[in-house]
C-alpha cells in the first residue's frame, strides 16, 4: 500500500467562508496529514487538531530569487533563520525560488542558484530540514520566472548534490509549461521531493472538468516509490470543505489501486 501522505495549502482555501479552526477541523477529519504555508499564528492551532505544518516559505520575494548573487547574503541568511525556526516549531520543509530571468540566461540563473544553495544545504542537512525549489509556470502565472522546467530543476538538484535538496514539482505548473507528465516524473523522481496539485486550465479543482488526467498521475508518483507529500494547491469553486475531501477521495482511490 502506498505510503503516501496527503496535505493542503492554506492559502487556497483560507479566506473562503468558512473559520480557521473549522476549517483544519475538517482537513484532519477528512483524513489529511498536514497544511502548508499556513500563517505562523495557526501552528499551534494546526498541529493541536493533528495536522503536521509541511511547508513554509524559506525567504521573502517569489520574483527577486536565488538567481541574482546579490541577493545570496539576504536568502542565506533568511533560509538560516527560518530552518532554525522549523527546527523549532516541527516544520518539514521550507520552500525556495528561483527568482524571474529579467535577462539572465538559464544556465547562468541555474549556476547562481546552485552557489548559494551550496552555501546552506549543510546547515540544513545539520538541522534534518528539506529545502525544495518550487518549479512554476512563466507562461500563465508567474510571468519570467526562471525555474520553469522539469529539466532545470533536475540540473540544479545534481548540482547542489545535498540529500535535502530537492524539486517540487507542480503538477498544474508543469502540465502549462511541458506536459508529458507521466514520463518526466518516472524520469526526474530522485530529485522530486514534494508534489502540488492543481486542475488545468484555471487551477481549479482537479476532478473531471479539467484536462490533467490526475489518477494516473497519482499512480505514476506512488509508482516512483516516492513517500513524501502530495499538496492539494487548487483554488475551490464554491465550498473549501467538500472540494478538499474530493480531492483527497480521488487521490486516494487511485493510490489503492
Amino acid at each position: 500500500m502506498s505510503q503516501i501522505k496527503q496535505s493542503f495549502s492554506w492559502w487556497c482555501y483560507a479566506d473562503k467562508g468558512v473559520a480557521p479552526r473549522e476549517l483544519l477541523t475538517a482537513a484532519a477529519n477528512i483524513g489529511y496529514s498536514a497544511v502548508e504555508m499556513i500563517e505562523p499564528e495557526l501552528w499551534s492551532m494546526a498541529q493541536d487538531l493533528g495536522l503536521e505544518i509541511a511547508t513554509i516559505n524559506g525567504h521573502h520575494s517569489m520574483n527577486d530569487g536565488l538567481n541574482r548573487p546579490e541577493n545570496a547574503d539576504r536568502i542565506e541568511q533568511e533560509l538560516r533563520c527560518n530552518i532554525d525556526l522549523a527546527v523549532e516549531k516541527n516544520v518539514g520543509a521550507l520552500i525556495c525560488f528561483s527568482g524571474q530571468r529579467n535577462g539572465m540566461e538559464d544556465l547562468d540563473g541555474l549556476k547562481n542558484c546552485a552557489d548559494t544553495l551550496k552555501r546552506i544545504t549543510p546547515y540544513a542537512e545539520e538541522a534534518g530540514v528539506s529545502l525544495f525549489m518550487e518549479l512554476l509556470n512563466s507562461k500563465v502565472n508567474h510571468k519570467d520566472y526562471q525555474g520553469d522546467h522539469s529539466a532545470w530543476g533536475a540540473e540544479l538538484c545534481h548540482q547542489v548534490a545535498s540529500p535535502n535538496f530537492r524539486i517540487l514539482y507542480d503538477i498544474y505548473h508543469m502540465q502549462i509549461m511541458e506536459g508529458d507528465l507521466i514520463r518526466n516524473i518516472r524520469e526526474f523522481h530522485p530529485c522530486l521531493g514534494h508534489y502540488h496539485t492543481a486542475g488545468n486550465p484555471g487551477r481549479g479543482p482537479i476532478g473531471e472538468n479539467q484536462e490533467i488526467n490526475y489518477p494516473a498521475v497519482f499512480r505514476a508518483i506512488a509508482e516512483t516509490g516516492y513517500e513524501g507529500y502530495i499538496g492539494h494547491e487548487f483554488i475551490p469553486v464554491e465550498n473549501p470543505i467538500a472540494e478538499l475531501e474530493t480531492a483527497y477521495r480521488i487521490c486516494e482511490e487511485a493510490l489503492r489501486l
